[in-house]
């Protein structure tokens, strides 16, 4: 007998619900066994329901009478005294990272599978019955997540299956024919099929641009290579020529080669800050895919959905189009220009040695940078890059309506009923756009009573007061702040006074590779007021906002200040 519980493992004598070694084992009419105290709690919660059966959902119409088995319990004695198989092991149970089964009682075991339909996860043990019965066929089960609360409307308690293209959400039924009642919503299968198409695109464009640097970055490779031949070629010529002019040409041969070095070394330098320029784009580039292709190949549409980003246009690289291999003649003038002195000796070493120097120093291997292109001149030239912006309501403040199609913003004296988001805006009144922003772009504003017409990075601070917050306060915003009489930017909460005049639309115009960022005031003609020349280390997000002094004043005043993204004509 010993030699036989020897090889039966601790879970054949376990209980289903407790998952512990089986106390006062019984027996219910369906077979499966259970501790008494186990089964009697189960059904004790189970309300007012039918009793079932944990495992098998078999149910009976009264309760059944609980005898403990004594057969059962005499074997699981037996077996505790000639050893059962260990217990999980430590690495079977959820840890704090880990998504735990909803059904293991006491220390609970790591789920293998969550069920969108039961929203409840569940270890090997109690996903059985999805397996077993036919009830479970239709349930749809995807790995596990922590996240499955999500997919309740937490107004109606329901899952939600739809999507609400107007407000950009995710909703139950109950939504589409309540509050979002003559929104364009659809299912959140055919949105997520829509949105994976986007993915696909982009995913192309990406893989593309990958093909591209990494074809330019072997080009740059050979061109080091190029170099460094050339260099070390001119190098030997130059000393096999200075050693026959001994003693006399000996320092000179030593100013030619410490020349040469000092080029070479720039130019290689050059290349290497270009290849790695490209390399760091190969890598940003990887990146991106991976998520796109992390996020396509999640099961839950609504956690899809949910953590579907904007899809910003792909940024072209501002170097693989301005790469240009020079004809391959690097060094050779130099030795042609040492030879020269070799024969000219003294003479040409007091009159001619600028010739050595210059022609070391005129060696340009690469990389002619194209001219940027020039601002536009005029309004329709501005139009050309016109772009649609619209505000991410989970970054508005909630003094501030969103309305038009989340392109207008107005403040208001009492709060909004947004929901809470980690990138709402709680102490500054201002929004950001749901566009990242790129390349060459333009929009209008048009704006009412006193506001700041702004872009900033997208990690600004949301929870903090001024400076930390506050558009132009810090150093990853800029800001034009437009009062009734004038106008003043401000960067790293510096303060800059700028005359020009007064317009209700305001005129901002982004070169981000460049590091151009220019505000106009547009009134039939277009006025530059303000032009900034940085670098910027990020995407860029468009951003408006009212100042708290100006509130005070708004609180009894009129009109209320707004701001609105204009749409692109």
């Amino acid at each position: 007998m010993a030699q036989k519980g020897d090889q039966l493992d601790r879970e054949t004598f376990s209980c289903s619900i407790c998952l512990e070694v089986l106390k006062d084992p019984v027996a219910i009419p369906c077979g499966h066994s259970y501790c008494m105290n186990c089964i009697k709690n189960f059904w004790d919660e189970g309300e007012k329901k039918l009793p079932s059966c944990p495992q098998c959902r078999e149910t009976f119409t009264t309760r059944p009478a609980l005898v403990k088995n004594t057969m059962l319990a005499a074997l699981v004695e037996q077996l505790k005294k000639t050893g059962l198989q260990a217990a999980p092991a430590d690495h079977c149970y959820a840890g704090p990272e880990d998504v735990a089964c909803d059904f293991c009682s006491g220390r609970k075991l790591k789920a293998i599978k969550s069920c969108l339909v039961c929203l409840v996860s569940y270890c090997e043990n109690h996903l059985q019955p999805h397996h077993d019965s036919s009830s479970f066929k239709k349930h749809k089960l995807v790995d596990p997540s922590k996240n499955l609360q999500d997919n309740i409307c937490p107004r109606h308690d329901e899952v939600m299956k739809m999507f609400c293209r107007t407000d950009q959400k995710c909703i139950c039924y109950l939504c589409s024919v309540d509050e979002h009642k003559g929104h364009d919503t659809v299912s959140a299968a055919a949105e997520r099929t829509e949105r994976q198409r986007a993915i696909e695109v982009n995913r192309k464009q990406i893989q593309q641009q990958i093909q591209d640097r990494e074809k330019d970055v072997k080009q740059l490779q050979q061109e080091v290579e190029a170099i460094n031949q050339s260099a070390d070629k001119t190098v030997e010529d130059s000393e096999e020529i200075f050693t026959e002019l001994i003693s006399l040409l000996q320092k000179r041969s030593s100013d030619v080669k410490q020349q040469i070095r000092s080029q070479q070394e720039t130019e290689v330098r050059r290349v290497r800050e270009l290849e790695e320029k490209l390399q760091q784009e190969i890598t940003d580039l990887k990146r991106r895919d991976a998520e796109m292709k992390q996020l396509s190949d999640t099961e839950d549409h609504s956690q899809f959905l949910h953590n579907y980003p904007s899809l910003p246009p792909l940024s072209q690289s501002t170097h693989s189009s301005s790469i240009s291999i020079r004809p391959l003649r690097y060094f050779q003038d130099v030795t042609a220009a040492v030879s020269e002195v070799r024969g000219q000796l003294q003479d040409i070493l007091r009159d001619m040695w600028t010739n050595v120097s210059l022609a070391v120093t005129e060696v340009d291997v690469l990389l002619s940078q194209p001219e940027p292109e020039p601002e536009p001149m005029s309004r329709a030239g501005f139009l050309k890059y016109s772009c649609e912006i619209t505000l991410d309501p989970n970054t508005v403040n909630m003094l501030m309506l969103l309305s038009e199609e989340n392109r207008k913003v107005t403040f208001m004296k009492k709060h909004q009923s947004y929901s809470g988001h980690p990138d709402r805006f709680t102490k500054i009144c201002q929004v950001l756009s749901r566009e990242s922003l790129t390349g060459r772009h333009y929009w209008e504003v048009e704006k009412a009573g006193g506001v700041g017409v702004a872009v900033s990075y997208k990690n600004i601070s949301r929870s903090q007061g001024g400076e930390e917050s506050g558009f132009g306060g810090n150093d990853k915003s800029w800001s034009l702040c437009c009062y009734s009489d004038r106008y003043e930017f401000m960067y790293n909460n510096i303060r800059t006074s700028i005359s020009g005049p007064q317009s209700s639309r305001i005129g901002v115009f982004l070169d981000h590779s460049a590091g151009v960022l220019s505000f106009y005031s547009v009134f039939g003609t277009m006025t530059l007021l303000h032009r900034v020349q940085t670098t910027f280390t990020q995407p860029l997000h468009a951003g408006v906002g009212f100042s708290f002094p100006l509130l005070r004043l708004l609180m009894s005043s009129r009109p209320r200040a707004s701001a609105e993204f204009c749409k692109p004509k």
